[in-house]
């Protein structure tokens, strides 16, 4: 609009046109007007009963009006005495006396064809006391002064003996039989009044922006406050040529014809005011932006203190970290989920979990199903066999879904799959997980990715910050997850079969306790697989022992280990394991390094930690390997080697079978493999980079030499 001509009409005259004048000037004479007594009012009431009285004038149009011929209009709905009756009867005195001096100042100025700038000044000199939101919500609040009593007249004109003798006066009658042509006018005065309205909410939602999160001084605010008084300008205009409109309707008679230029005039004012408003929204979003950061940072501040006091029990630590606002019930249990005709799925307070150890189960929604698997297995095994744990404790999962991620039928399918499967607690929606929360378990309790098993004890005290190894390694017998009862069954054990592979297969400890040999080994060259399953069985007859060999793959079993697992099977090479369990061997042994690192212990410090760093240095060469072990406990013997150095040894049987028959299979297989060390090898060990922190160096468990250290990008295809 700025430097256009704007032309309001009156209809009994001529087309008065009004050039814009200088924009500088122009705010520089309404700043002159501004000078508020510090007088603040409730401003969203009186929007609230505005906003009420433009939504049920005219609900249907005035020709639906005009053609109802009598029938009975809809009782109104009353409107909440909160809305009408907000503060003081005094202050209510004060804004209706200034709404109808707004009303009567148009009034008076449409009477004589009057300049709707001035009369807009007129207007700001009238509301000099007052705020600029204030200004804009006294001025459209006179707007629906005369909007409502024009459309409570049209409305009731039908039905209400009084109403159709105001009519008359009004000449209103003349009107509705126009009621078709003057469709486009009251098209455009409600889409102005529409636009205007939003600019006045905006201005008010300004001002009631919270100073504890945003300041005056605020960059976002200071750039709202310079364009404020303009968009207040406009909108009081638009005001003032609406109701000029209004009051121009009455008393129209036969004389009038509908112009189309008014119409368009008016739209034009609207496009003006709808931009105005778009670019508050833009200004007010960058506030409310700021305004959440600040939010983030004290809900995230709150979240460390909580987690440094001591607590009576963990329900207030619980609530922290899960959003309960509005009595909302966060939890689904799980165990209950089944629906009965039609019911919907259970839904828990936080008070199932009071005074309980808590489990919380922390991961994306891209959760393995072998790990949801396994957890499922000791999960169930926990709740057959109670007498095995002290207390009861729960598992709540913790689904940790960015809140930039789209929330679509794909994401909520996803989530909606993977509570299903879980017997336990769980979020009943991912947006109970406050950002801050999220930030929280990121940056604090190191989530990425990999999923992590926090551990609460009944106090809300965190006793172990992932506990998922302890899970993978012991079951339930870790029970309760604290970090000291990790240290402790550590201290229970030994370098072993049992601890390295007697939860994978169920036919290990009747291996164990038959006295038979036991050989496990790894890789994917089914060549070499071939040639070693072939000779060590001849190896076996030869030196007439029993030996049982079982194929572990490789971690993260793809196609090439499910074919190697037919073939195997197929031409009867040994034992074999589905791909589930070769996952869970491999994440257990991995799951053993990094307890052992949370308890700081190394290869050079720790002789279990060597065994460990060996297996998965094994893992991370592209050649086969094997382990050879026999008994149990203390007497266990056990020997690994590389694929190659294992066939060369049993290639040389003949050599070593003497000492084999004297000290026992494994001694002598031993000592013939430490004398074939290559003093220059070269091992490679493979972590994944999402399971906890990567130290910056670890040794080899062979020369006991600093590893170098590579970054590796693997996909999960063969």
């Amino acid at each position: 609009m700025a430097g256009a001509p704007l032309r309001v009409s009156n209809p009994k005259k001529e087309h008065v046109t009004v050039s814009s004048s200088d924009d500088n000037a122009k705010m520089n004479q309404i700043q002159s007007t501004h000078a508020p007594d510090g007088r603040e009012f409730s401003l969203k009431p009186l929007l609230l009963l505005v906003e009420d009285i433009f939504q049920r004038a005219a609900p249907t149009g005035l020709a639906n009006i005009v053609h109802q011929q009598g029938a009975p209009h809809a009782q109104l709905d009353l409107l909440d005495d909160k809305i009408l009756r907000n503060g003081s009867d005094e202050m209510m005195d004060v804004l209706s006396y200034t709404i109808n001096k707004i009303s009567c100042e148009i009034c008076c100025n449409s009477s004589g064809g009057g300049d709707p700038h001035a009369t807009t000044m007129a207007i700001f000199q009238l509301l000099s006391s007052y705020s600029w939101d204030a200004k804009v919500v006294f001025a459209i609040s006179a707007l629906a002064l005369n909007y409502g009593e024009f459309w409570l007249v049209a409305q009731l004109y039908h039905t209400n003996p009084l109403a159709q003798a105001v009519a008359l006066l009004k000449q209103l009658p003349d009107m509705f039989e126009r009621a078709d042509a003057l469709k486009p006018k009251f098209e455009a005065i409600n889409n102005l009044i529409r636009a205007t309205l939003d600019v006045a909410k905006c201005i008010v939602e300004f001002k009631e922006l919270p100073s504890q999160y945003i300041t005056a001084d605020a960059p976002e605010i200071l750039t709202a406050t310079t364009h404020i008084p303009t968009a207040v300008y406009w909108a009081i205009r638009s005001i003032v040529a609406c109701t000029l409109q209004i009051i121009g309707l009455t008393g129209l008679g036969h004389e009038y014809t509908a112009s189309t230029t008014e119409a368009w005039e008016l739209s034009s004012l609207a496009h003006k005011i709808r931009s105005i408003h778009e670019h508050l929204m833009t200004q007010l979003s960058l506030c409310y932006h700021h305004i959440d950061e600040k939010r983030h940072i004290e809900a995230y501040q709150t979240l460390i203190r909580q987690f440094e006091i001591v607590h009576i029990e963990n329900i207030k630590i619980l609530r922290t970290l899960i959003y309960t606002k509005d009595d909302q019930l966060p939890l689904f249990d799980g165990a209950n989920h089944k629906r009965v005709d039609g019911a919907k799925q259970k839904r828990v307070s936080l008070d199932v979990l009071r005074r309980k150890n808590v489990l919380l189960y922390i991961s994306d929604l891209e959760l393995p199903h072998e790990e949801l698997e396994m957890l499922l297995q000791v999960y169930t095994e926990a709740r057959q066999h109670p007498e095995r744990t002290e207390s009861q404790f729960e598992i709540v999962w913790l689904p940790v879904v960015h809140p930039s991620t789209p929330w679509n039928e794909v994401t909520k399918k996803q989530f909606e799959n993977l509570q299903s499967m879980m017997p336990w607690y769980s979020l009943f929606h991912p947006s109970l997980l406050d950002r801050a929360v999220i930030r929280y378990i990121k940056e604090v309790w190191r989530f990425n990715k990999k999923p992590l098993l926090v551990v609460l004890d009944q106090q809300g005290k965190v006793v172990n910050p992932n506990a998922i190894h302890m899970m993978w390694i012991w079951g339930i017998t870790a029970f309760p997850f604290t970090s000291i009862r990790e240290e402790e069954l550590w201290k229970e054990e030994t370098w072993r079969i049992e601890l390295l592979a007697d939860t994978i297969d169920p036919k290990i400890p009747a291996w164990i306790q038959g006295g038979k040999y036991i050989c496990l080994y790894g890789g994917e060259d089914i060549s070499w697989i071939r040639k070693f399953t072939r000779l060590a069985d001849a190896v076996a007859k030869a030196a007439n022992i029993q030996l049982e060999m079982l194929y572990v793959g490789k971690s993260n079993p793809r196609e090439k280990v499910k074919r190697n697992n037919s073939i195997i099977e197929a031409e009867k090479l040994s034992h074999t394991l589905d791909l589930t369990m070769i996952w869970f061997f491999w994440v257990r042994l991995e799951s053993m390094w990094h307890s052992k690192m949370q308890h700081n212990r190394t290869v050079e410090n720790d002789s279990i930690m060597q065994e460990i760093v060996t297996m998965l240095s094994f893992d991370g060469s592209e050649h086969g390997w094997a382990l050879i072990s026999k008994g149990s406990g203390d007497q266990d013997q056990m020997t690994k080697a590389k694929g190659a150095d294992i066939l060369e040894t049993f290639d040389a049987l003949q050599s070593w079978k003497h000492i084999a028959d004297e000290r026992g299979f494994v001694t002598a297989l031993n000592d013939n493999l430490r004398g074939r060390h290559n003093p220059h090898h070269c091992n490679r060990l493979i972590l994944s980079g999402t399971i906890g922190s990567i130290p910056e160096m670890i040794v080899c468990a062979d020369c006991n030499r600093p590893m170098e250290r590579f970054i590796m990008y693997r996909c999960c295809n063969d």
